[in-house]
């Protein structure tokens, strides 16, 4: 038996099988083919008609020389010994510096190779070793030995790390593995098996012990260099602190070991990251960075830091104490003053060279540049027009020049920085003092001006909104005059021609222009936020699942629509059909941004106070609120149009598509309910509009809030009998008011402005059933009229008509008055119908 087999199988195929391959014997019945073949072909020559196929096999034999001939020039045929697989496989195994055993699963060993059986030693009769015989002498390596045998023996991979002490020589570590172990197709015969390495560490042991040993050392001497010395990594937690740099900063070295401490709870925000951004930029310009190190935000250490970047991203940072000591001088001591000074300041500060490069810069300049960096050594107009437009650049040049010059540029430049220009930034230059050595010629000033620019942005949109919601108010009130008249006279019309009438369709086409323009008007008013809104607590979950079949027919079929139950929402009170109108208006929108299909989910939500806090709207008050959240998937849209979406009449759908009004209308009635509508787009993802409507708190009266409010239904009969005084200062108004209601059988009395109705109430003696009036008159308005009339008549009911919501002149009358309000335009049925429901009769 050789050094490298345990003892042979007992059959040739498990021992190939054990060298990693099976092989056949088939030679035999090959050579009993060739003689056969041989002596028939010797049988066939020797015949009389054999002479055309012997000549025939010369040919073939020839061809197959030829073509053997060039497979051996070209390399594809080689002439050498073949090698066994098992003989291939034992070699390698052998040359392995791991020693490798096989054994049963009882621990019988079935192959070891010779770099185990070097380490275990043979036995007289040449077989290697038990490996337990290695760790025999050690109880510690007897007990290791025994976890692995037990590992095996339940097929559990084990690892061990065993060292071994020998009497009269060094001791040895040896890692000794086992992990389970087949022969696919010899399960049954060879049965479970395990496979074991064992690897002598011992010299890698003693290297790593001796590079641990030299670290130390090393970091012993940098304890006693009289400089601090830290190392950062990526994330800003300090992994390394010389005891310099410790005793400098008052920690003790355990502080490392319990928290991760990060250089910014050692140094000043703005010196950290000073110190961050300019690590990459030290070597190349050989400036050092004066700055403050705060302790405890308590004590300052003025330090002079060097730092750079390692190959992982960290920091090595290098600082040394500056001392001031008693002969330090008066300009030694300012010097030191303004460092701290200008690393402290909360705008960005730079010195400008006589080149017109940066020469310094402070920890407030390097967040404002659009790279993040100091870049101390660049040219400023580059570092500072890196993203801007060829005229930014060539202000920025020409001031530049100027404060080189030594002219002052009183005028700051704003600047927009970032890949997007997002940002903006005021830029102010200034000359410095001239002298014959000096290298500052100019200092730069950079203030952050991007939150300043989006507020006065907005604010400016706000005052445009408002600005046109004024006009399209008043205009709209002018028009609504109109329009009742032309509704008034064409209902009077219809009164008279029956539908077979020719005229009847003509006038029907009159009447029904006026009411799609009245429509257009109370879109207007919406925006302008006058219209008359029947506000009532609403529990806006249970609205939306009521309109979800209405959306969802405005939406078609290739629109997926998302409406998520909210649980536990809080009541809001406004207009149930305008706000039944939002949705729809928001609905639309999303449809048209979405020809191809896509998902539309509109979800609800209450919104604390501490939340609205967070989210930091524009003109948005701290509050409760319920939230009403309209998503699409469609194309979304560019901030130009963002920016005008809400103004009248903006749109952009094709001539006839829509009249620009809906999101107007949206807006409008949002706010006139006291709540905040705040859009978000993004080109290609969708666009999702935020409605936040203030919580309402229901009270006593309120007690059935969630029940819905039930109409009064229009009495059909609209003839009745009474006095009725009709104030208006509208002639054409008037005169279809007071022909309407005579033809129901009302007595009116006429008057256009409040001192004349006076004067009728006067000479008819105070015999007046109601009052219907004008609200905005000429000498005496509506309101005025009201409390004249209450002075001696307490009880006379009352009815206002305008086409301004009766929120605007609540406010001039008393607290507890009572008055009925029909808005206009009205027809010629409603006013009967107010009227009649008013008088009760």
């Amino acid at each position: 038996m050789s050094d490298s087999e345990v003892r042979q199988p007992k059959s040739a195929a498990a021992a190939q099988a054990m060298a990693g391959g099976i092989h056949e014997p088939g030679f035999l019945p090959i050579i009993a083919a060739s003689l056969a073949a041989g002596a028939l072909v010797l049988a066939l020559v020797a015949s009389p008609a054999g002479e055309p196929l012997l000549l025939t096999l010369l040919a073939v034999l020839a061809m197959l020389g030829l073509f053997a001939i060039f497979g051996f020039v070209a390399g594809h045929i080689r002439i050498g010994e073949r090698v066994r697989d098992d003989d291939l496989i034992r070699a390698f195994a052998n040359n392995l510096d791991d020693g490798l055993l096989v054994t049963r699963r009882d621990g019988r060993p079935l192959y070891a190779n010779a770099t185990l059986a070097g380490m275990v030693g043979l036995t007289e009769a040449g077989e290697v070793n038990a490996l337990e015989s290695l760790f025999a002498g050690d109880p510690r390596a007897a007990a290791a030995y025994f976890r692995l045998e037990r590992a095996a023996s339940r097929r559990e991979p084990w690892r061990e790390e065993i060292e071994v002490a020998s009497h009269g020589r060094p001791s040895r570590l040896f890692r000794v593995a086992q992990r389970p172990c087949s022969v696919p197709g010899h399960d049954r015969e060879l049965g479970p098996m395990s496979l074991w390495t064992v690897t002598d560490i011992t010299a890698e042991r003693a290297h790593q012990i001796s590079a641990v040993a030299t670290l130390e050392s090393t970091l012993e001497r940098l304890d006693s260099v009289p400089a601090g010395l830290m190392e950062v990594d990526q994330r800003g937690v300090i992994r390394r602190l010389n005891a310099t740099l410790l005793r400098w900063l008052g920690l003790e070295p355990q502080s490392l070991a319990e928290r991760q401490l990060q250089l910014k709870d050692l140094v000043a925000p703005e010196g950290a990251e000073l110190i961050a951004n300019a690590a990459a930029a030290f070597y190349t310009t050989g400036e050092s960075v004066d700055l403050e190190v705060a302790v405890d935000k308590t004590t300052k250490i003025p330090l002079r830091f060097f730092a750079r970047r390692d190959n992982q991203g960290g920091l090595l940072i290098a600082a040394f104490r500056r001392e001031a000591s008693a002969t330090e001088s008066e300009a030694g001591a300012a010097e030191i003053r303004f460092a701290r000074f200008f690393q402290s300041s909360p705008f960005g500060i730079a010195t400008l060279g006589t080149d017109g490069r940066l020469m310094s810069t402070n920890a407030a300049f390097a967040r404002m540049i659009p790279d993040g960096s100091s870049s101390t050594g660049s040219a400023a107009a580059d570092v500072l027009c890196r993203f801007s437009d060829a005229d930014t650049r060539a202000a920025v040049d020409a001031a530049i020049r100027q404060a080189l010059a030594g002219t002052l540029t009183p005028t700051p430049i704003e600047i927009t920085v970032g890949p997007k220009n997002e940002f903006s930034r005021r830029l102010y230059l200034a000359p410095l003092t001239q002298a014959k050595d000096a290298r500052e010629a100019a200092i730069l000033y950079l203030i952050d001006a991007t939150e300043q620019k989006a507020l006065e942005a907005k604010f400016a949109q706000s005052s445009k909104m408002e600005a046109v919601g004024k006009l399209a108010g008043g205009i709209a009130h002018d028009f609504n005059n109109v329009l009742t008249a032309i509704i008034g006279f064409s209902d009077l019309l219809l009164q008279t021609h029956r539908p077979t009438d020719p005229a009847h369709k003509d006038i029907m086409n009159i009447r029904s222009s006026a009411t799609r323009a009245a429509g257009l008007v109370a879109k207007l008013l919406a925006f302008s936020r006058r219209q008359t809104l029947q506000a009532e607590p609403l529990h806006l979950s249970e609205e939306l699942a009521e309109w979800a079949a209405v959306v969802k027919r405005s939406l078609g079929e290739k629109i997926e629509l998302r409406i998520p139950p909210a649980r536990d929402l809080w009541f809001v009170k406004t207009d149930r059909t305008q706000l039944e109108h939002v949705v729809l208006n928001l609905a639309n929108n999303a449809r048209d941004a979405m020809p191809n299909g896509g998902t539309l989910s509109i979800t609800t939500r209450n919104v604390t106070e501490r939340e609205s806090q967070r989210l930091n709207h524009h003109g948005m008050s701290v509050g409760e609120y319920v939230l009403i959240e309209v998503t699409d998937t469609g194309s979304g849209m560019p901030p130009d149009v963002m920016s005008k979406i809400f103004e009248p009449f903006f749109t952009t759908k094709g001539v006839g598509k829509g009249t620009g009004l809906g999101l107007s209308t949206v807006y409008g009635i949002v706010k006139q309910s006291g709540g905040f509508i705040y859009p978000e787009s993004t080109l290609g993802r969708g666009t999702t509009f935020r409605l936040y409507f203030p919580r309402y708190l229901p009270a006593n009266e309120d007690a059935p809030v969630a029940q819905k409010a039930v109409k009064k239904e229009r009495p059909q009969d609209l003839t009745g009998s009474g006095r009725v005084l009709l104030v208006e200062d509208e002639d054409v108004v008037r005169s279809f008011a007071v022909r309407a209601l005579k033809r129901q059988g009302y007595e009116v009395l006429e008057a256009s402005t409040g001192v004349e109705a006076l004067e009728v109430m006067e000479a008819n003696e105070g015999k007046v059933d109601i009052v219907v009036s004008d609200v905005v008159m000429p000498e005496m308005d509506g309101p005025t009229l009201l409390k004249e009339l209450r002075k001696t008549k307490p009880d006379l009911k009352i009815i206002f008509v305008s086409g301004y919501p009766h929120e605007a002149f609540e406010t001039s009358l008393d607290k507890n008055e009572q008055f009925a309000f029909l808005p206009k335009p009205f027809s010629l049925p409603q006013l009967a119908a107010k009227v009649k429901e008013q008088l009760g009769r």
